[in-house]
């Protein structure tokens, strides 16, 4: 699996991860929780998945340009081209030029008063926490499972953090979650296990 030309982004200051302004539940010094959740966090290139499909690439930009309002078009445009570049890292697929300046130009074009679609989390690791993935994913299962009665909601945050660290299983999440398999068999809908199979879809095989 190739590295990402993370190098670019941090020599050229752009903002690829963002905390939530939303008020959490509860402070600590790892992070936060919200109990009912935020869309607030952004936070890409933060696992080893990678771009796949057209809609996860114009979702990336789309994110990109909102959290750095002090770019022009010009820069977004080189941007995007570092990003879909395919030997840098970012993306499994090769992007012809047309096609690249239709996306830059529908991105370009969208109103960013309105943050872009983000997914819901209810817990958020401060970057460099020092925790190691079993403890982070102990702390989920402290936090929304352990003899809790479990909804979808608490499923998928389960999924969301076993995704940042590889491919997301039902074990793994009843792991988390301190229940059996079958409890998450019994309770993830249609809907959820279509979530799950596009998170692992993600992960590049190497």
């Amino acid at each position: 699996m190739s590295q990402r030309a993370m190098k670019y982004l941090n020599d050229k200051r752009i903002v690829y991860r963002r905390y939530s302004e939303d008020g959490p539940t509860t402070s600590y010094n790892w992070g936060w929780y919200y109990a009912d959740g935020t869309y607030g966090y952004y936070s890409l290139f933060n696992t080893k998945a990678k771009i796949n499909t057209y809609r996860s690439l114009k979702w990336h930009l789309l994110v990109l340009w909102y959290l750095n309002p002090n770019m022009d078009k010009t820069q977004f445009s080189e941007l995007a081209s570092v990003i879909t570049h395919k030997p840098n890292g970012f993306t499994t697929f090769t992007l012809a030029p047309d096609m690249l300046n239709k996306i830059i130009n529908q991105v370009y074009i969208q109103d960013l008063e309105q943050p872009p679609k983000n997914k819901l989390r209810k817990i958020v690791f401060k970057d460099g926490s020092g925790l190691s993935v079993t403890e982070k994913l102990s702390i989920v299962g402290q936090i929304i499972g352990k003899g809790k009665s479990i909804k979808q909601e608490d499923i998928y945050e389960a999924m969301l953090q076993v995704h940042d660290e590889g491919i997301i299983t039902i074990p793994k999440i009843a792991k988390v979650l301190g229940c059996t398999p079958r409890t998450i068999h019994r309770n993830m809908g249609e809907e959820l296990k279509k979530e799950k199979q596009e998170l692992n879809n993600k992960h590049e095989k190497v």
